[in-house]
């Protein structure tokens, strides 16, 4: 890339957790271009991950998946008249829009047929079967390094919100009786990707009554959408007072906040995981159907609670097999115990 790019537009990854992990190499781009209009693109339900951050001047939405947003974006990229598209999405359909949006160059990694798309950039190492698993994090620097920009040589995730957000977020949590000086844990039982990576809410349930019994403690539990069943059976089955967060919808912009009052953060591999480790919360994950490479950076606060499998991992949405053996072999008092260990790292770190 050269030095003199006015406006820059960087097509943010579809996943919640990706967007989060990819918080660095948003701060590189920002940090080598301070003076760039820089224009974050992004999925609509996503765009409270980014909300508050200093790394975009403004954003947009990505409607691509339907006709009447695919060509509304290109628009608008057309009338920004971009210098640079930078790609953190792997999609052909990213490269076309850019390309269409009449982007001046594009940059991103050279896979999914889209090289002739591009103006540069790097080729994912690969191995028999496909492409080399990777921690997501480093892969995404790893095309700011191939593009020359300032990185760090430790980069952590980051994630914001502004004064209007803590007070929203202090104002739910003054709701649900919560206190400045509670010890607070929460819960995350639901994954976006499927039932595969959900650890069943039966353990949640047994968890809650453990942790009550181990903490004088509040338990705040985060259901998103399509998540109401889940959060009403642990609620339902567990002897411990929950705090289900699902009635007030908390979206995306308002879990920000809400993780970063927890003191410890229980929860299946997914988006949130990512939040707790951006606001330097201590995080417990229970981890079935991936791989953990791809998630492999940042873990000084973490555990991963993971079992051998030979079927694992298959990273399917729901288990191939019906068993899902991966995840209901981890045990409630496994996930205490890793809890209780966890904290005290941490506290006499």
């Amino acid at each position: 890339m050269g030095r003199k790019e006015k406006t820059i537009v960087v097509f943010c990854p579809n996943w919640v957790g990706d967007v989060v992990m990819a918080t660095p190499a948003f701060s590189s781009i920002r940090r080598t271009y301070p003076e760039a209009q820089i224009v974050g693109v992004i999925r609509p339900y996503a765009r409270g991950v980014i909300e508050d951050g200093p790394w975009f001047d403004s954003i947009l939405d990505c409607n691509d998946k339907r006709a009447d947003g695919f060509f509304r974006l290109i628009g608008a990229l057309r009338r920004l008249q971009p210098d640079t598209a930078i790609l953190f999405r792997h999609s052909f359909r990213s490269a076309l829009i850019a390309r269409l949006g009449k982007a001046a160059k594009i940059y991103g990694y050279r896979r999914d047929g889209r090289s002739l798309l591009l103006s540069d950039g790097p080729a994912p190492e690969r191995n028999g079967s496909g492409f080399l698993p990777r921690a997501t994090m480093d892969s995404y620097l790893d095309l700011c390094r191939f593009l020359k920009l300032k990185t760090d040589e430790e980069s952590i995730p980051r994630l914001y919100f502004s004064g209007e957000g803590a007070e929203a977020g202090n104002k739910l949590l003054r709701k649900y009786g919560i206190d400045s000086g509670d010890m607070v844990i929460g819960i995350n039982p639901g994954a976006k990707f499927g039932s595969s990576k959900c650890w069943p809410p039966e353990y949640f349930a047994q968890l809650c009554e453990l942790i009550q019994k181990q903490w004088k403690c509040k338990i705040l539990l985060f259901a998103g959408p399509g998540e109401d069943e889940i959060a009403r059976t642990i609620v339902e089955q567990s002897p411990a007072t929950i705090i289900n967060t699902g009635p007030d919808r908390v979206d995306l912009a308002l879990l920000k906040p809400l993780i970063n009052r927890c003191n410890l953060l229980i929860t299946n591999d997914t988006g949130p995981r990512h939040y707790g480790v951006a606001f330097s919360v201590p995080v417990v994950v229970i981890m079935g159907p991936t791989n953990p490479v791809y998630t492999a950076s940042n873990l000084d606060k973490s555990v991963v609670l993971r079992k051998e499998m030979d079927c694992s991992p298959c990273h399917k949405r729901t288990c191939p097999y019906g068993h899902h053996n991966c995840m209901k072999m981890i045990t409630p008092d496994e996930v205490l115990q890793a809890g209780i260990q966890l904290l005290e790292e941490v506290q006499n770190s």
